[in-house]
């Protein structure tokens, strides 16, 4: 008997993708598992997410070649220690209110003879593949998001590395923000979510970290900065969410309108309040937007780790017949939850046991 199994990367890319298709990869071939399994695996990698299952035209070679690819042990032998996606990525979505496609993924599917999905994904491409599963597509998830905002599991690819990435800029601005004594004000992703502002200031520490969860007070962000001028120091880093706004004011958003799934592009609060800090407080301000350098360079350690994890167990999920859920990470130890239940809400910053909302930082207290 053999399963052929499609994997997939959807949405915007990040390290530890590259590790959860080489680990799967390796899972899927390993013999030794055959006897037991009662089952040999074929994996496909499908290029560039969604795109590639709706563009593919499975009945003409060329089209095949151009957006799938097998994957065996020796093709993904050193994927596991680069970031992004070896596979590409897209922002389609097949279901799209405007342009429904989500038929034809169906359809691809079914002719290139694929026996079960794997999507590696965050909160709105894994909405695709639940409402794929709820088709009766045989489908499993693996989380991928920066922004840490999926319910369900203590952890996403990528989170970690995009922290490191984020504590490592500040420390180089630190160093000119001492040598100038300036403000700089550093915006972070994190759409809904302030995790990956929080973590990384608590990383950096970084005097202000301001979070979508809580709508700031301009006025109390100066204050605080003058009150820190006053002390003597020389210098501040406001770390800000590009999802964070001001009391009583909208998110900020870039021109470029919506994406696929219609959220706003975000980006820009960073520049807004450096510009409202010098002038209201006549302050020395900069402003640097991380924006993708965040989801650059290669995986840490850990999500190394985890995209190994994240992968075997994927695999593992489609032995067992466990579809229609997600790998997970629950205290520790790895296991499968209800994607409908992963779904169900975002996983967001709790203000009240996390945030200092007076002093706009993480609580000093923790039992």
């Amino acid at each position: 008997m053999k399963t052929r199994v499609g994997v997939l990367s959807a949405g915007r890319d990040c390290p530890g993708i590259n590790s959860a298709i080489h680990w799967l990869v390796n899972s899927a071939l390993d013999k030794d598992l055959v006897p037991i399994r009662g089952t040999m695996f074929e994996i496909i990698g499908i290029v560039d997410g969604w795109k590639g299952l709706i563009e593919v035209k499975p009945d003409k070679k060329e089209s095949v070649k151009r957006w799938t690819t097998r994957l065996d042990g020796n093709i993904v032998r050193t994927w596991d220690r680069y970031g992004g996606t070896r596979l590409g990525t897209s922002l389609v979505n097949p279901f799209d209110p405007k342009k429904d496609r989500s038929e034809k993924v169906v359809q691809n599917m079914k002719k290139l003879g694929l026996d079960a999905l794997i999507v590696i994904g965050g909160f709105d491409n894994l909405g695709v593949a639940y409402k794929l599963f709820r088709e009766g597509v045989k489908v499993v998830g693996i989380p991928k998001t920066i922004d840490k905002d999926l319910s369900e599991t203590d952890y996403t690819l990528g989170f970690d590395s995009a922290v490191n990435i984020i504590t490592h800029d500040i420390d180089r601005l630190r160093i000119t923000a001492g040598s100038h004594s300036r403000i700089f004000v550093v915006e972070t992703m994190g759409r809904r979510a302030g995790w990956l502002a929080l973590a990384g200031g608590e990383a950096s520490a970084a005097a202000i970290i301001l979070i979508p969860e809580h709508d700031f007070v301009i006025d109390r962000v100066i204050e605080l900065l003058k009150m820190r001028k006053k002390e003597g120091k020389r210098y501040s880093i406001v770390l800000v969410s590009e999802g964070a706004k001001p009391r009583g004011m909208e998110e900020v958003h870039e021109r470029r309108g919506r994406d696929g799934f219609g959220n706003y592009y975000l980006g820009g609060i960073g520049g807004f309040l450096a510009e409202e800090i010098e002038k209201r407080a006549n302050m020395e301000v900069r402003y640097v937007a991380l924006r993708h350098l965040q989801r650059g360079g290669s995986p840490t350690a850990y999500d190394r780790r985890m995209g190994r994890k994240f992968g075997i167990a994927a695999i593992d999920m489609i032995v067992n017949e466990d579809f229609g859920r997600m790998a997970s990470l629950r205290h520790g130890e790895i296991t499968s939850v209800p994607l409908k239940k992963a779904l169900e809400k975002l996983n967001l910053v709790n203000v009240e046991k996390f945030y200092d909302t007076k002093d706009y930082k993480s609580k000093d207290q923790l039992l």
